[in-house]
């Protein structure tokens, strides 16, 4: 018998039915950096490229059960998480990560659709600080989630590597403050290693597309995905970024849907 193994990657989220975020985004990703996904489902969104027309959550005491059908199976060498919608389920997704001891967590903390649209219930956001935050190796928040986290506006890029540092005193180990809703050419990354209490900058060009569906999805994803392949944080986060970089830049001149449409998260392969 073989004694061959895959990097395994749990995704835990929200499905997108147009393909571009959530699990779906998630799976491409991990499939992408030669990892084997696997998936639990939190809610259904009726989603396309134009916004997100409802929300179907998904019962906990099923996301449990899925939770604990793969974990118990299965395992993982990392695990990413994405939409969770209510205080409830955050505490059970804790309960369970921790029964499972599972370490290596990438927490994107998603509250806004790209479209605007809410996915996160108020309650929830308290106890994602209480419950989910201090398993996180690394969290992943763009600028309104790292404001919604904070309590107050981060207006521009001067402002990243102090609030980095403050989400990182929520027990988190790592932060990466995400750049991609400043005004301007810019659109840098600011990490904040919590041991070191050291800041690393990530530059990026911002690139002139409509495709932007999933792009932070498939961040956290590809980080999550390097972690599992061995990388430590600064390693994957770099890598990470450069994998979004390129599926931006070589999805920009597609067309599919009437809105915002995904990232070609198969660029190194066709």
């Amino acid at each position: 018998m073989s004694g061959k193994t895959y990097r395994r990657v749990l995704t835990i989220a929200g499905s997108d039915s147009g393909g571009g975020a959530g699990i779906q985004a998630d799976l491409k990703t991990f499939a992408a950096h030669g990892c084997y996904g696997m998936s639990v489902i939190t809610a259904l969104t009726a989603q396309n490229t134009q916004g997100v027309a409802g929300i179907h959550p998904v019962p906990v005491d099923f996301v449990t059960q899925q939770l604990d059908a793969v974990l118990s199976d299965i395992g993982a060498d990392a695990v990413k998480i994405g939409m969770l919608y209510s205080a409830e389920l955050i505490e059970a997704v804790a309960r369970k990560l921790q029964e499972y001891r599972v370490s290596r967590i990438v927490l994107d903390p998603v509250m806004v659709a790209q479209s605007g649209d809410k996915l996160i219930k108020d309650d929830a956001i308290e106890a994602l600080k209480i419950h989910l935050i201090p398993l996180a190796e690394i969290l992943t928040p763009n600028i309104p989630e790292a404001s919604v986290l904070l309590g107050r506006k981060i207006s521009g890029a001067a402002e990243m590597p102090g609030a980095a540092l403050e989400l990182v005193e929520l027990g988190c180990r790592n932060v990466l403050v995400k750049g991609g809703h400043l005004v301007g050419e810019g659109c840098d990354d600011c990490l904040c290693l919590g041991d070191e209490k050291r800041i690393v900058r990530f530059p990026g060009a911002r690139v002139e597309t409509r495709n932007n569906h999933g792009t932070g999805c498939t961040l956290s994803s590809a980080i999550a995905a390097s972690i599992a392949r061995g990388d430590e944080v600064e390693a994957a986060v770099r890598r990470a970024k450069e994998y979004i970089a390129g599926a931006i830049r070589a999805g920009a001149a597609y067309r599919i849907g009437h809105g915002h449409g995904p990232v070609h998260h198969f660029f190194r392969f066709w």
